[in-house]
């Protein structure tokens, strides 16, 4: 399994950016001893230029590491004839005890440096770079989920066995399963679109509040987080039957398929996105009474609050038209 291109590069990708951020966290030791906007010795000096080198370094990171995630979902699909029972990613996942835990690390990472990267921008704006402590201890908490992420990865793929039968969507997603999948998979139809509905117009209400009065940006990533989590509840409940045109079919990764468009492509990517500038929002919010940073968080965050409403508006978009286009008709959904 391992002379698989995908997997070569997903190691090495992981490889590669635990290296680099295990040199970051480095040198964030030296900025939390050393640092002193104040002084003008030589050591601030190197100190403040090698801070936009890591930088750099760390936009690369996770940017490598949004494009492994997206791999990674590519590379279990791709995979999935090579497992007995397996028919899409879910089964491929499933291989091992690893596969999911690996892709929930990547999301957390996806999520985490996004974060980062708004921090690091808004604090590069400021004339005395007030978060520079803040950013630094974030990188040393965010190490250690980078290292577990390539550990656990690696296992994944290492302890992969061709003649191992696996279970796939039918078995997972179903009402007789057992788990949080099936849980999910057991609401109504109706309830989930209820909940997607509320959690949007919460979102969107959060949103409209932040633009208006220029507070309540904690609130806005909060809603969106709860947004997303009930996005994601009612595309395994409920959006799904209707691209699948079947009742009773409710994987989340069979959306990914050329067979359906690749529509999962178009609900996940905005969703994603959107709901990463939202936690940034609310990241960035507590810091607004850092007088250096008052107009710079501000613009940032209306910026960003557009930026992620306007995603999300395309997911319910997506997601309304995948409805309407349907020929599925569950009568229990509408009367």
């Amino acid at each position: 399994m391992l002379l698989n291109p995908s997997i070569l590069a997903l190691i090495l990708i992981s490889v590669i950016v635990s290296f680099l951020v295990l040199l970051a966290a480095g040198f964030s030791l030296q900025v939390l001893r050393h640092w002193d906007v104040n002084s003008g010795s030589e050591r601030q000096l190197n100190l403040e230029r090698r801070t936009y080198l890591i930088s750099t370094i760390l936009a690369f990171c996770f940017l490598a590491e949004l494009i492994s995630l997206l791999l990674f979902i590519y590379n279990a699909e791709q995979m999935s004839g090579r497992f007995v029972g397996a028919m899409c990613a879910t089964g491929v996942l499933n291989v091992n005890a690893w596969g999911w835990p690996a892709l929930y690390l990547k999301i957390s990472l996806f999520f985490v440096g996004a974060a980062w990267l708004t921090l690091n921008r808004v604090d590069n704006k400021a004339r005395d770079y007030p978060l520079v402590r803040v950013k630094y201890v974030l990188l040393l908490l965010i190490f250690p989920l980078v290292v577990a992420e390539a550990a656990v990865q690696t296992t994944y793929f290492l302890e992969m066995q061709p003649d191992v039968i696996t279970s796939c969507c039918g078995a997972l997603f179903s009402d007789e399963g057992k788990g949080v999948a099936a849980e999910v998979s057991s609401l109504e139809p109706a309830s989930a679109l209820i909940l997607l509905v509320a959690g949007g117009l919460s979102s969107f209400a959060a949103g409209f509040w932040y633009l208006l009065v220029g507070r309540g940006g904690v609130v806005f990533a909060f809603s969106s987080i709860a947004s997303f989590l009930l996005a994601l509840v009612a595309i395994v409940s409920c959006i799904a039957l209707y691209v699948y045109e079947h009742p009773h079919h409710h994987c989340p990764f069979c959306l990914l398929k050329s067979g359906h468009d690749y529509i999962g492509y178009a609900l996940y990517i905005p969703l994603f996105l959107g709901t990463a500038m939202a936690v940034s929002v609310g990241v960035m919010s507590p810091f607004r009474t850092v007088s250096s940073l008052g107009s710079i968080i501000s613009q940032e965050s209306r910026r960003q609050v557009i930026w992620a409403m306007a995603l999300t508006l395309i997911f319910y978009l997506v997601a309304a038209g995948a409805v309407f286009r349907s020929n599925l008709t569950m009568i229990d959904v509408w009367w």
